[in-house]
């Protein structure tokens, strides 16, 4: 099976009413613990690559890396898609590469800037049967080289934002946040919002800075030498409610990084000997597999791989040229 359009992945996402599990991913091991989760769980996957992705993996490598991916895993719908890109000239490097999705994150500018600077990826990336997604309103935290102040989604914004651009999935602010230190305590997020928006502009939604920060995560961390304090995520429980409101794409960065980081830890710390990247990678993979595959679960994706057959960037051309 091909790399796949992200509209497709998010309208069957939609029939079936679950969320697809978005994994940011910039190694080899961070791939392969992903697609083995993807392909017990039967789920379909988007791997996402920020633009400090692409800057460390040279380009080339994590566009060979997803091929390797899709030809041992032929019947999984994967998706791969540009996090948080900021001009055109990210987008076109991205479809240059066989990216099947991008986005176009103009949150940081003034409404009508947004919508301008969006508008254009949309009508780049749509010649080329690329599916876009857009952001209005702003996180909190930081991620990368991405930093904000919250700010939360308007929906009289929204439904405008939509209309003009013609994205095909919305990130929307709700009040999660990027990073390990999300908040102080549990959060108590603007669900209500998400079923407001998405009765307006009737596109599938994005959560951004969802990754619950495990407990369990952050204490094998911390057991072996770490030093993550008073860190919340966001409950499963309100992203499944999400889910059920309209949220069909889920991000999930920072909840793998702990994955790997406490099970390298653990075998460093266990066995100062060991020098061979292997000993300690291939835990670090695992976790990755064992973290994926719970989500899938809890976002409701496990086995909707085979429902549908997959469309080609081809045939996205010639849906957006009919719209």
């Amino acid at each position: 099976m091909p790399l796949i359009p992200m509209y497709q992945c998010l309208k069957e996402a939609e029939k079936g009413g679950y969320g697809v599990g978005a994994f940011n991913v910039n190694n080899m091991e961070q791939i392969q613990g992903i697609m083995k989760a993807a392909r017990e769980m039967q789920s379909p996957v988007i791997l996402q690559a920020s633009r400090g992705a692409l800057k460390y993996t040279d380009l080339t490598y994590l566009k060979h890396l997803v091929q390797a991916a899709v030809e041992q895993n032929p019947d999984i719908p994967v998706v791969l898609h540009l996090d948080h890109g900021d001009s055109l000239e990210t987008v076109k490097t991205a479809i240059s590469l066989g990216f099947t999705s991008v986005m176009i994150d103009g949150s940081h500018y003034d409404f009508e800037t947004n919508v301008a600077i969006s508008r254009e990826v949309v009508e780049y990336a749509h010649e080329h049967g690329v599916s876009v997604e857009a952001e209005l309103g702003t996180l909190g935290g930081i991620e990368e080289d991405v930093a904000g102040e919250v700010k939360l989604t308007d929906p009289d914004q929204a439904e405008e934002f939509v209309a003009r651009v013609g994205c095909d999935a919305l990130a929307v602010a709700i009040g999660t946040s990027h990073g390990a230190y999300k908040f102080k305590a549990e959060p108590k997020l603007a669900l209500d919002l998400i079923s407001e928006i998405y009765r307006r502009v009737k596109i599938p939604l994005v959560m951004h800075g969802s990754s619950s920060v495990p407990k369990e995560l952050v204490d094998v961390v911390n057991a072996y030498g770490g030093k993550i304090e008073n860190s919340f995520g966001v409950p499963i429980e309100s992203i499944q409610q999400g889910i059920s409101n309209g949220v069909r794409k889920i991000n999930v960065d920072t909840d793998i990084r702990l994955a790997m980081t406490g099970a390298i830890r653990k075998v460093l710390f266990e066995d100062p000997s060991k020098f061979d990247p292997r000993d300690y990678l291939a835990p670090a993979r695992e976790a990755v597999y064992r973290l994926v595959a719970q989500r899938m679960k809890d976002f409701g994706s496990a086995g909707h791989a085979k429902d549908y057959a997959p469309m080609t960037l081809d045939d996205m051309k010639a849906i957006y040229k009919r719209a």
